[in-house]
């Protein structure tokens, strides 16, 4: 049975033709120009909005805070928590997840599981990230969440947690749902979070994989994204459409050093929302640039750690730091100041120990985290006793 739903998809498929930068602190300002006509931009969407993906800045919105359905859009944020569950231990890409009749039995996208079936964390994300399979989305929901309930309270706690006051999750799908909804806004600061956790591209960038690959019943897996395969540089995010959502995408795309975000909701039809969404990335990088100043992994000074086993580490940048700026505006000179804040053994390659502050013409334009270049252990007593020794004997500070 499997094997002959497999079969149709397929026939139907074929017959269907950080960069960190620096901007005002403020990035919820919109900065298109008053003199740019940007009218026909998005005009069929209800909403939508364009984002320099690093900090967030604005480059255009329409309707952008109206609140409405969203569709598998949601599933952005259920991937946040998938991932952070993933960075802190709680989850592994290769544990085997029994799917329950709950989430086999979801309809709308999905990838045909199958109750008690056992499938990998990461062969249900590429469901979801791919093939928006509501099913894979139910089954690690339940795995987090103990039930698809307690995942969704989750999800709400994170978006308050994010100072999201547009948005309200009734379940962990998008499926249309009295009370379930967000807006451009929203799904744009959420899609920069997702983008935080750089593993999410791994998935959202893949145009066709294979599930259940060694077994009798494979599983074609094409990315509902198109933009993927025909806009340069495109890498994610999110599709979406229901009845009520329409045609939703969150589309994200890197040129030249500069990433974008372009969000379009309440579009008529599928093709229409490619176009649209395409159009609003080539407004972006049409006009905007970016001039690099710290490249991500660049070495920026030195952390001195009394306890560590090495006691001095060097510091870098966690992501690109650059200036955004339009095509035809002079970049003004710039200045970065590195503080670093009181840390605590061990440290791990990704953890923030300070920022980098970033100035123009002596004002501040962003602040930007920055890590250690290698893991720091505490060292051994026995090497601590004979350190302090020596310093005293060479009459060195303490400190």
């Amino acid at each position: 049975m499997r094997k002959l739903m497999n079969l149709c998809l397929i026939g139907v498929l074929f017959l269907c033709p950080f960069a960190v930068l620096a901007s005002d602190v403020d990035a919820t300002s919109p900065t298109v120009s008053q003199t740019e006509d940007t009218t026909q931009l998005i005009a069929n969407a209800k909403s939508g909005m364009l984002i320099e993906a690093s900090t967030g800045k604005i480059l255009f919105e329409k309707n952008s805070h109206e609140q409405m359905a969203v569709a598998s859009m949601t599933k952005m944020m259920a991937q946040i928590l998938i991932l952070e569950a993933i960075e802190n231990g709680n989850l592994s890409w290769d544990e085997q997840i029994t799917v329950s009749s709950n989430a086999a039995g979801m309809g709308g996208s999905q990838i045909w599981l199958e109750p008690n079936e056992v499938m990998s964390v990461r062969d249900l994300m590429k469901g979801i990230s791919m093939g928006s399979a509501n099913d894979a989305t139910v089954a690690l929901a339940e795995r987090l969440g103990g039930t698809e309930e307690g995942f969704v309270a989750m999800m709400n706690e994170k978006a308050k947690e994010m100072g999201l006051t547009e948005t309200n999750f009734m379940n962990s799908t998008g499926l249309d749902e009295d009370n379930h909804y967000s807006s451009a806004h929203d799904m744009g600061m959420i899609a920069l979070e997702l983008l935080k956790h750089e593993q999410i591209l791994e998935f959202s960038s893949v145009y066709e994989d294979y599930l259940r690959k060694d077994t009798a019943n494979p599983f074609w897996l094409v990315n509902t994204n198109k933009l993927i395969r025909t806009y340069q540089g495109a890498d994610g995010l999110k599709t979406g459409h229901t009845d009520n959502a329409l045609y939703c995408m969150a589309v994200t795309a890197k040129k030249n050093n500069m990433r974008l975000i372009a969000i379009v909701l309440g579009e008529a039809d599928s093709k229409v929302r490619n176009q649209e969404t395409a159009a609003l990335l080539d407004y972006g990088f049409n006009l905007y640039q970016i001039q690099l100043v710290k490249a991500k992994g660049e070495v920026l000074g030195e952390l001195h750690v009394p306890q560590g086993e090495k006691q001095d580490v060097e510091i870098v940048a966690l992501q690109d730091i650059g200036i955004l700026a339009k095509k035809n505006e002079k970049v003004a000179d710039y200045q970065t100041e590195l503080q670093l804040s009181e840390v605590k053994l061990p440290l791990k390659v990704g953890d923030v120990v300070g920022k980098v502050t970033l100035k123009l013409n002596g004002e501040v334009v962003g602040e930007y985290p920055v890590t250690v270049k290698e893991d720091v252990n505490k060292t051994k007593l026995g090497t601590l006793y004979w350190r302090i020794l020596e310093k005293i004997f060479t009459g060195e500070s303490l400190s």
